[in-house]
């Protein structure tokens, strides 16, 4: 589901649970710490905790291979690889390719604020007067306050097309103008401005593909060189690239894309010219750089791709929690910044706090790899003692099978986005992510919640309620039966 699965995500205020190795353990008791105490978003109030292995996720999430780096103190503890690129192919290093989705999105940001810093673009200048290749259309919303590279980077500006599918192996790809305008053989609508500038946060990778056009006329460089000469070069991350599609000698070792069920995605990896939202190819350790990096400026440090100032800027937030490419999180006075990515076939996290300079790095290649990614994320958070990403607890309340029958149908969420849930013997399950059932847990007569994610379903009558993902909340109707 487009809009649950690309909320940002928001860390649960609790407890923090004591590491499970002594005061001073070694980095392979971290690393087995990590691996085997997989841990649910949620957990049964008075059941014990149920860990799992890093192993028996992948098995049964259908992800092949997984690439984790983990960062203390502002340098990687630790980097590993887990499983195959694909069926038959190379073990996973953290040197291993894998496409990041809107992980490219802080990528593209920080490439953004050096050009700021050069000189050649203005974060707070109407983007037409930057703009050469192609032009955003007039619209009554930007009459009087135009939009700003500023509006793009912070996902304010207004601007339509939420995500992009790709282009499939041998289908023809489209220019970022023909993406930007929706024109054949571009598979994703114009993009356009159909709310207030600036009046609040909406998540477009439409906006970060004007910011891509932007960065291209305003230099004279293709994309690929840009981030480059800004970013990778400076910060050392020598295996990136933002080259769409991959060479061939490159993709013969890269992790290959999988679908929900585990099948290698058909040709392979998609195409993104939507470079700035989606192209980027990375590693553990090279992304890890980048939050190494980003978190060493924001503290204060010199000498990193932005000056303190801009990168305390790209982590300040604009509207709702998100600032210049990043989320900013966290229960406590402590903040750590987020973003995930979703291509086809790949998922991805980041996740750092940049005051001491801890965070992590993973990388999937399965379609089922968000779920995945999370709970390494909560195992790495209980381990290394943070104070957000711990499970939370909900209690379970008795409901007949019949009671919870009632329940059972298809439902619209926001229009164009649908799920179902169903009955399976004396319970119910919901398919929520195509391709992906959870089971449902009653925690009242008309509520429910699954364990995977901190998602709960209200039901203010059978026809109708609320489904709620953490910070996202979103009305749903039972859609009339054919």
């Amino acid at each position: 589901m487009t809009i649950i699965r690309s909320a940002v995500i928001l860390a649960i205020a609790c407890a923090i649970a004591a590491p499970s190795w002594a005061a001073n353990p070694t980095v392979e008791q971290r690393v087995r710490g990590v691996t085997t105490g997989l841990r649910s978003a949620v957990e049964i109030q008075g059941a014990p905790p149920a860990k799992q292995s890093l192993q028996d996720r992948m098995a049964a999430l259908h992800v092949p291979g997984v690439a984790i780096a983990v960062i203390k103190g502002g340098k990687i503890e630790w980097a590993r690889g887990f499983g195959v690129t694909r069926q038959g192919g190379e073990p996973v290093t953290a040197d291993t390719l894998f496409q990041a989705g809107s992980v490219s999105k802080p990528v593209a940001a920080m490439a953004a604020l050096a050009v700021v810093e050069d000189g050649r673009l203005s974060l707070d200048t109407d983007v037409n007067k930057t703009l050469k290749s192609w032009t955003l259309p007039a619209s009554p919303f930007t009459a009087t306050t135009p939009v700003t590279l500023r509006a793009l980077l912070s996902h304010t500006a207004g601007t339509t097309v939420h995500g992009f599918a790709g282009y499939a192996a041998g289908a023809p790809v489209p220019t970022l103008p023909q993406v930007l305008s929706g024109t054949a053989p571009a598979n994703s609508a114009p993009v356009v401005v159909d709310q207030a500038v600036g009046s609040a946060y909406r998540y477009s990778g439409g906006g970060y593909s004007i910011a891509q056009q932007m960065m291209v006329d305003a230099t004279g460089q293709t994309f690929p060189a840009i981030v480059r000469d800004k970013v990778f070069a400076p910060i050392g991350m020598t295996r990136s690239t933002e080259d769409q599609p991959l060479d061939a000698a490159r993709s013969a070792h890269a992790a290959w894309p999988h679908d929900s069920a585990g099948a290698v995605v058909e040709g392979g990896p998609h195409t993104y010219p939507e470079m700035a939202a989606a192209g980027l190819w990375t590693t553990a350790n090279d992304l890890a750089r980048f939050v190494i990096d980003l978190a060493k400026a924001a503290n204060g440090e010199t000498g990193h791709v932005l000056s303190p100032k801009t990168a305390r800027e790209m982590l300040t937030p604009v509207k709702s929690d998100y600032g210049l490419g990043l989320s900013i999180q966290g229960a406590t006075a402590r903040k750590y910044f987020y973003h995930n990515g979703s291509n086809a076939g790949y998922k991805a996290v980041i996740l750092a706090y940049p005051d001491t300079g801890d965070g992590v790095v993973v990388l999937t290649n399965g379609d089922q790899g968000y779920q995945l990614s999370e709970a390494i994320v909560r195992a790495v958070a209980v381990e290394y003692g943070w104070p957000d990403y711990h499970p939370v607890e909900r209690p379970v309340v008795p409901l007949s099978a019949a009671e919870q029958a009632k329940f059972a149908g298809t439902f619209t969420l926001g229009g164009d986005d649908d799920f179902t849930i169903r009955r399976d013997g004396d319970r119910l399950v919901a398919d929520i992510w195509k391709g992906v059932v959870d089971p449902l847990f009653p925690s009242s007569a008309s509520s429910f919640f699954i364990t995977a994610q901190d998602l709960t379903i209200s039901f203010s009558d059978p026809d109708h309620g609320v489904l709620t993902l953490r910070d996202y909340k979103g009305a749903f109707t039972r859609k009339p039966t054919k």
